[in-house]
């Protein structure tokens, strides 16, 4: 694979387990894909999938895992050394715990400029919150003073303020309210078309990823069971018998239907 085809993020053959003995958990099984740079690749399978697993071991996250990662053309190890936090940056599911509860958005903000070295944190943080649409007045509050939506914001702001080329999501829309989730999902998609950002989304539900992506994997039991893109999903054509089920599961937010899957090894 030469250079100009390299893809931004390149997965081969992960593994992931957790435990030894009669506990160990074989959590991802020989997981391969790959994601173009400014491409928007979703992740879905109903919870212990292991959607979030991947997501975690790319991110540095968890090391313990076997199979080749690449980003940017640079094999990863176990470990990651600084540089890899300006190139990849994650937004976790709970904005509130993801927040340290006695830091100021400003310190929030500060830290990852000072941790990199970076100049002009002042300049820095009034433009990242700018970008999430939180004005000058939100510096120093803490998280406890801020709404759920508020929160995802200043962890986006926080993902953003180095700089990086790709966004790890992980379901981040899924603790809000109904009614701001559609705001997040939306400066998302008007971060990454600004930036020409690289987003892997992970989620269980395919309305949000429909929104989101180009193209997306569905997990099964630590397995990858079908790739697709977003336009075959729309139109109902996915080959698998267990992405047909979330498919019926998604329309309307069935919840018989949710409660009836099953998983095919």
């Amino acid at each position: 694979m030469n250079a100009q085809t390299r893809p931004m993020i390149a997965i081969e053959r992960l593994d992931v387990t957790f435990g030894d003995g009669p506990a160990r958990v074989h959590a991802v099984r020989d997981a391969s894909f790959h994601v173009a740079d400014g491409e928007s690749f979703g992740i879905v399978g109903e919870s212990g999938s292991g959607k979030s697993t991947v997501l975690r071991a790319l991110s540095g996250l968890n090391p313990h895992w076997t199979g080749t990662i690449e980003i940017a053309g640079a094999a990863q190890g176990p470990k990651r050394p600084r540089a890899f936090y300006k190139l990849v940056q994650m937004v976790f599911q709970d904005p509130y715990g993801s927040l340290h509860p006695r830091h100021t958005v400003d310190r929030i903000l500060s830290e990852p400029v000072a941790i990199h070295g970076l100049g002009d944190a002042d300049t820095r943080i009034e433009r990242a919150l700018d970008e999430v649409g939180l004005g000058p007045t939100f510096r120093f509050r803490y998280p406890h003073q801020l709404s759920g939506g508020q929160r995802q914001r200043v962890a986006i702001a926080r993902a953003l303020i180095l700089e990086p080329r790709i966004l790890l999501l992980d379901e981040p829309t899924s603790a809000l309210d109904v009614s701001v989730q559609a705001e997040i999902l939306n400066l998302l998609m008007r971060l990454r078309r600004e930036r020409g950002l690289t987003f892997i989304l992970v989620s269980h539900n395919l309305a949000v990823v429909a929104h989101m992506c180009d193209r997306l994997t569905v997990m099964n039991a630590g397995r990858i069971v079908e790739e697709m893109t977003v336009a075959q999903l729309r139109q109902g054509e996915p080959r698998e018998p267990y992405t047909r089920q979330l498919l019926r599961a998604s329309i309307g937010y069935d919840r018989e239907a949710a409660g009836q899957l099953e998983t095919f090894d």
